[in-house]
């Protein structure tokens, strides 16, 4: 029932009043005063003395006149940037825009809530630290956020005298290089990364030229190197959505990888190493670790698949044969379908856990994919090998200059602090926040969440309030969708891809009467607005189906209610059988069980038992990505010492 009581309204208040961002201070107002000085100097301009002042600006910067990061550059830059906005999409900035700006500028991380404005926001930071004439890069978390505020902000950014690219997987060696040229180069963050990794590849092959390699180049009159190289420099970095980039997808490294020539041998060994592994006893055989995700053969299990009746003979192996069926093995007890990857016609296709994202240009590492693709009996693509690794953090902390925005970073102040030495900056809101958070409802089983999430959504529908379900898989949003429809509950299902069509179905979400299945983070960085009249239906209620394993993500999926300042609520529902209590808290499990009523609820507060997994959790995420990044940083000293080179970290 949508009664909301004052106990619960109070709680909200509260909430929303903690959360809140510290107000300007008396420096802060001077600065966007002065800014709007002068940009209430620039309105009646025409628009070639614009575009000289602009001009007038960048050279001053570039010559060493002006320091791009003075209080005087920042102030006239922001506000030649709001005046060619305004001409060129109608808008103008909000004061605490201009705050995150300033923030960027300074190398920090801004926390700013959902539906500020980021889009906009890297916009006036692009411009004043593309001045010195470097190169901005500016990341997002996907190709296709990457075309949409490309093309929003090239006409502004233009107008103003920069030069504006835009990096597309899969183009042209010679339309990157022209994209890196630009002042500003907009791309998916991995996309920078690969090509980083493409060029340190690219030289490594230069210093180990092939017989009569040399006489080539000098008869080519033209260096390998221009010819080869992507990038001119890692000189700044921007990167939209902060956390998601530069933390949850830091988990695993950037790897470049080639495909050698396969065989007909190469695919059966798969095969055979699936059959075996089927044939292998859990606790005898082999142990299965689910909170360290491994699986480990035992003495039994190597006697067992090392005897002359399993060891494959005249099949071909890249590697040792244990590690075959250890492959195997994790591939059936660990990776699920519609969880952790979808079968795309006769493809593999892999899903993000940190995002829910489909990527279909992205394999798992040694042998693992091709493991994966026996057990779904779809056709083995080749192996590939690593030509080059390294970690995102290593990529991030090659930038003179970084800095990011995200609607969720305080909950990774002390990751931005200690591995990227980035300070974390609190925006406020330009509106004080409406949302109410409800309590979280707990259950004894999967059967007995979904039963109350169908009747929820019901009850909430018949007023034609919009709902934004969440889930936390794709399996999971595919079994409401079975559950709608079977109530009679219209709805609308996003699949993991971010492209056109997702935005624009994320888009419409606010409006009466609309019912939005989708994964987590689907449709993050699109805006959604409220329809007419949906404002005294409550706004939009947002249901978390389950908890992730990091409280950030659920913070994202409640943050797309009550934007800036409208109306809206959120509530989760958790169960003893979802994955982060059933891997990581048994002893909750229990208790769970123990509590639930003869419908299988649970009406005791469970909340801080949950949150005290995901600080867990992410704890040993965070002791994960510092381990990669030690690694990493270890095998690059060693290579140096072994080459005699010094080490460019």
């Amino acid at each position: 029932m949508i009664i909301p009581s004052s106990f619960t309204e109070l709680v909200a208040r509260f909430v929303c009043r903690r959360l809140r961002a510290p107000r300007p201070s008396i420096a802060d107002r001077d600065f966007v005063l002065r800014i709007g000085a002068i940009a209430g100097s620039l309105r009646d301009l025409p628009t070639a003395k614009l575009e000289n002042l602009a001009r007038a600006l960048h050279d001053s910067v570039r010559q060493g006149d002006l320091n791009a990061d003075s209080d005087h550059v920042v102030q006239q830059g922001f506000a030649l940037v709001n005046e060619s906005v305004r001409r060129c999409m109608g808008l103008e900035y909000y004061d605490v825009q201009f705050l995150a700006a300033r923030a960027l500028v300074r190398g920090e991380i801004a926390e700013m809530a959902t539906g500020e404005g980021k889009t906009l926001v890297q916009a006036l930071a692009a411009f004043v630290l593309a001045l010195p004439g470097k190169g901005v890069h500016v990341m997002t978390s996907n190709a296709y956020l990457a075309e949409r505020d490309f093309l929003q902000l090239v006409p502004v950014l233009e107008q103003l005298g920069l030069t504006v690219g835009l990096l597309r997987a899969q183009a042209p060696a010679s339309d990157k290089v022209r994209a890196y040229k630009a002042d500003v180069t907009y791309g998916a963050g991995y996309e920078f990364g690969f090509d980083y990794l493409r060029d340190q590849a690219a030289r490594h092959q230069l210093s180990q030229p092939g017989l009569g390699e040399a006489l080539r180049q000098r008869l080519r009159v033209e260096s390998a190197t221009e010819t080869i190289s992507l990038q001119r420099g890692q000189a700044v970095a921007i990167v939209d959505e902060a956390d998601s980039v530069m933390i949850d997808e830091a988990t695993t490294p950037l790897l470049l990888s080639s495909v050698p020539r396969g065989s007909v041998e190469a695919e059966l060994t798969y095969v055979h190493a699936l059959g075996v592994a089927t044939t292998l006893l859990v606790g005898t055989d082999f142990a299965v670790d689910h909170r360290l995700r491994s699986v480990r053969l035992t003495r039994r299990g190597l006697e067992k698949i090392l005897s002359k009746e399993t060891v494959p003979n005249g099949l071909k192996l890249d590697r040792p044969w244990p590690v075959y069926v250890e492959q195997a093995l994790f591939a059936c007890h660990f990776l699920c379908r519609d969880v952790d990857y979808v079968i795309d016609g006769d493809r593999v296709v892999l899903v993000d856990q940190a995002t829910g994202r489909i990527f279909a240009d992205r394999l798992l590492r040694e042998g693992l994919h091709q493991a994966v693709e026996a057990k779904e009996r779809v056709p083995i693509t080749e192996a590939r090998r690593t030509q080059a690794r390294m970690s995102r953090q290593q990529l991030f902390l090659r930038y003179e200059a970084l800095c990011g925005m995200t609607g969720t970073a305080r909950d990774a102040e002390r990751e931005f602090r200690q591995i990227y030495r980035r300070k974390v900056v609190l925006i406020p809101p330009r509106m004080p926040c409406q949302r109410i958070a409800l309590p979280t409802r707990f259950f004894d089983s999967k059967r007995a969440k979904h039963a109350a999430v169908v009747t929820e959504v019901r009850q909430r529908h018949a007023t034609r309030q919009p709902l934004l379900v969440g889930t936390r898989t794709i399996e999971e949003s595919i079994r409401l969708a079975e559950l709608f429809a079977e109530a009679g509950l219209p709805f609308k299902l996003l699949n993991g891809t971010q492209d056109m069509d997702e935005a624009r179905i994320i888009a419409q979400a606010g409006q009466s009467g609309v019912v939005t299945i989708a994964t987590n983070i689907a449709g993050r960085g699109t805006d959604i607005r409220l329809g007419p009249g949906v404002e005294r239906l409550g706004g939009l209620h947002v249901i978390s189906t389950e908890p992730h394993a990091s409280a950030r993500v659920d913070r994202q999926l409640h943050g797309r209610a009550a934007r800036q300042g409208d109306p809206g609520s959120c509530q989760m529902f958790v169960s003893a059988e979802d994955d982060l209590i059933r891997v990581f808290g048994s002893r909750l499990a229990r208790t769970m069980l123990r509590l639930a009523d003869a419908g299988g609820e649970i009406h005791e507060n469970l909340q801080p038992e949950v949150a005290r997994l995901q600080r867990r959790v992410e704890r040993m995420n965070f002791e994960k990505r510092r381990q990669l990044l030690r690694r990493d940083a270890w095998l690059e000293d060693v290579l140096a010492r072994l080459t005699g080179h010094e080490s460019d970290r």
